[in-house]
């Protein structure tokens, strides 16, 4: 059985990261689901909307991105089309709390890399191997070291790609990311505690054992307390979509078809 046909993608990106991150992942993803459309949304603060200031909780970030996905939807696709969404990290906290309060509006969502709070605690969440690192990200000035640093952070071999770094500072010098956002962005992260109780919205959780920002003991926790489909890559970094994008386009749709979508 083929996955949804018609199905329609929202991709919500994580901390201090925007759409153009994804590179070609959602036209390879497009590609791969016959009949899926993808619509790539920015958050506060990132992207397109830099000079916004973040929001400080999940659930205005939550607010702003389902106005900027439901837009982006008017008049595109078949209205009836299924909406699922494929999230990362920061990007499926908001994706959790649009589940829970709008559960009637997606059919489902995939979950990369991410944590909540009543599961994990804070070391686990911002992986406390990962702080120096990412306390030289913070406070380099040169924009061409801090992507290095940030994909030395994400990916397993995207430090030592030198075009991928030179698309990263290109992407910055368009939309610079604010020093206030990414701790506006932390500070949302960090004060999300859902419910205790799963959503009530079918989840898939992708999970990277080479995760250097992220444990990937985190998506187990949320994979065991809600007894969610879990599956985990062996090597990949917390950008999953990056450092292997066929894997996780078969894991979603393999995903789709046992749901007999």
């Amino acid at each position: 059985m083929a996955p949804d046909r018609g199905s329609r993608w929202i991709f919500l990106r994580g901390l201090v990261r925007e759409t153009e991150h994804w590179d070609d992942f959602p036209q390879r993803f497009a590609q791969a689901l016959p009949g899926a459309q993808v619509y790539p949304v920015d958050l506060q603060g990132n992207g397109q909307y830099w000079r916004l200031p973040s929001p400080l909780s999940i659930g205005e970030m939550t607010e702003f991105a389902r106005q900027q996905a439901l837009a982006l939807m008017s008049g595109q696709g078949e209205p009836q089309a299924p909406v699922y969404l494929f999230t990362l990290s920061l990007g499926s906290m908001v994706a959790i709390d649009w589940a829970y309060r709008y559960p009637q509006e997606i059919a489902g969502a995939v979950l990369v890399n991410t944590s909540l709070r009543r599961f994990s605690p804070f070391h686990r969440r911002l992986y406390w191997r990962s702080w120096p690192l990412l306390a030289r990200t913070i406070a380099t000035k040169d924009t061409a070291e801090r992507e290095r640093l940030i994909l030395k952070l994400t990916s397993k071999a995207g430090a030592e790609n030198h075009a991928l770094i030179e698309a990263r500072v290109e992407t910055y010098r368009r939309h610079p990311v604010r020093g206030k956002n990414v701790f506006r962005q932390i500070w949302a992260a960090a004060r999300y505690r859902p419910p205790s109780e799963k959503p009530d919205v079918p989840l898939l959780l992708l999970n990277s054992l080479g995760d250097r920002l992220v444990d990937p003991v985190c998506t187990d926790a949320i994979a065991r307390r809600w007894s969610v489909e879990k599956k985990t890559h062996p090597d990949a970094g917390h950008d999953l979509p990056l450092d292997d994008p066929d894997w996780t386009i078969e894991a979603v749709a393999e995903w789709l078809v046992r749901r007999g979508g």
